[in-house]
């Protein structure tokens, strides 16, 4: 998951408890731009993210036209962009903006904050534009440095938003629906399925006020739900084309909590959504899939982040959504879908998967063909696999900027599992030396590791990075991948 832009490090599913993935690059010019979407309502591909953290990005309207030339059927982009809004005029596909965490606090408190940010930021590009949602905030519970300022203000931030938009005079406000996006760290417990729970810090106080507003706006719950790290962490239990939507009949999974089969990852990631929402009392609340996708590339060790397994993701991802088969504890129901993203974006922090999600390059040439409606059956041969995963690998400290949020990131570190930072503690192997980067770098690397089979990553709000040198030394040896 990791943003930056889309916080992919929070994207986990907690399947540790039972069961629990070289770039090669394909230039395809994308000369013959060919638009998918014929007016308001022909856009019926999945929606796409339109992150913008690189060098030498394409235009805002020419970023529309490769939007439309690869069928998507909306867009969701990180901040309200006046250029993109502007190019996105009369194009009639749907936008879903971002409210940055950062305004989250004052939209809360003040009610006019939440009227001048419509006006602003909304209200000059409506109608002609056409908005859809307004989520407010990126994976804000998956924060901790930020629990007390606003994960209690989600909430109340978008019951303001939500009187601004009724009350606000231009057309084409008064139908935006509020969200937010929420990481699969959201869930204390998500297998099997059927015992999907949210977790206890934030289930009362936070879920359940979210779940009541969205029911009673009939808005979706945004999930960014990534099979990829599951997968890459847990290869011996989990079979890739079970993650690839390609399993056959004997990968399939009984949920024996309610007897649903299961034949794919996503879908067991989804329903363990469903089934914590209906937990709380709310298991009709509309489930939509904010981010989700598969790296065409990465650092050492990141496993199976290559072209073959992201062109096979995506295509197949487009092929079945575009049947609205809904999941196994919703059959039927319609899950709209943005994949995460539309361009690889070299600017981003975290791990070399990071920069290697994109369907096209900053030249605007494709990564690999995918058409987001589904409908193409026939692509040109996909390179072979290229795997990363055959050098052991590290998580350590990066850049140490701000020692009070490198404070922070080991004690979320340490504070998960059993016995992850003893080493460092007093009389410990790895106690000495006695500094913050030296016990940062142990705590990230031991909680990547234990956690990587959950899907945990090796991010820490841009803190950390991997590395392919052993940071181990004297008798402090650190895990690796491989170990």
């Amino acid at each position: 998951m990791a943003p930056s832009s889309s916080c992919h490090a929070a994207a986990t599913l907690l399947l540790a408890a039972a069961i629990i993935a070289c770039h090669f690059s394909v230039l395809v010019v994308a000369t013959d731009v060919k638009c998918h979407c014929h007016g308001a309502n022909g856009c019926r591909g999945l929606g796409i993210n339109y992150g913008t953290v690189a060098d030498d990005l394409p235009s805002a309207s020419r970023s529309v036209q490769l939007l439309r030339a690869a069928g998507a059927g909306a867009v969701k982009i990180y901040d309200a962009s006046a250029d993109i809004l502007r190019a996105l005029a009369g194009t009639g596909m749907p936008v879903s903006i971002m409210v940055p965490n950062s305004a989250i606090p004052s939209l809360a408190s003040s009610r006019a904050t939440a009227e001048d940010w419509v006006a602003t930021n909304l209200a000059p590009h409506t109608p002609a534009t056409r908005v859809a949602h307004l989520l407010v905030g990126n994976e804000v519970l998956s924060n901790r440095a930020i629990a007390g300022s606003t994960w209690r203000a989600v909430v109340p931030a978008m019951a303001n938003l939500h009187r601004a938009l009724r009350r606000a005079r231009g057309r084409g406000l008064r139908t935006v629906k509020l969200g937010t996006t929420l990481a699969m760290d959201a869930l204390s417990a998500s297998y099997p399925p059927s015992a999907g729970a949210f977790r206890d810090d934030i289930a009362e106080d936070v879920i359940r006020p979210l779940l009541r507003f969205l029911n009673a706006t009939r808005s979706y719950y945004f999930v960014d739900a990534y099979p990829y790290f599951a997968w890459a962490g847990n290869r011996e239990a989990i079979s890739l084309d079970y993650a690839l939507f390609q399993g056959a009949a004997s990968s399939r999974y009984v949920d024996a909590g309610n007897g649903l089969t299961y034949t794919n990852l996503l879908d067991q990631m989804l329903d363990a959504v469903v089934a914590a929402m209906r937990r709380l009392g709310y298991g009709d609340v509309k489930l939509a899939v904010s981010e989700t996708g598969w790296p065409s590339g990465g650092d050492t060790g990141e496993t199976g982040a290559n072209v073959l397994n992201a062109a096979t993701y995506n295509r197949n991802l487009a092929a079945r959504m575009s049947k609205n088969p809904g999941t196994p504890a919703r059959p039927g129901a319609k899950v709209p879908v943005f994949l995460f993203s539309l361009y690889n974006e070299d600017q981003k922090p975290g791990a070399g998967s990071e920069h290697h999600w994109g369907l096209y390059y900053p030249n605007g040439s494709r990564v690999y063909d995918v058409d987001l409606t589904g409908r193409r059956s026939s692509y040109p041969p996909l390179p072979p696999a290229d795997n990363t995963d055959s050098a052991p690998a590290w998580c350590v400290l990066g850049k140490a900027v701000n020692e009070t949020a490198v404070a922070a990131a080991v004690a979320y570190a340490c504070q998960q599992g059993s016995g992850t930072c003893a080493a460092i503690q007093p009389g410990g192997a790895c106690h000495e030396p006695d500094t913050m980067d030296a016990h940062a770098s142990y705590a990230f690397n031991a909680y990547w590791q234990q956690f990587r089979s959950a899907g945990g990553t090796c991010f820490f709000n841009g803190l950390a990075k991997t590395t392919t040198k052993d940071p181990s030394h004297g008798s402090c040896k650190f895990a690796s991948s491989l170990d």
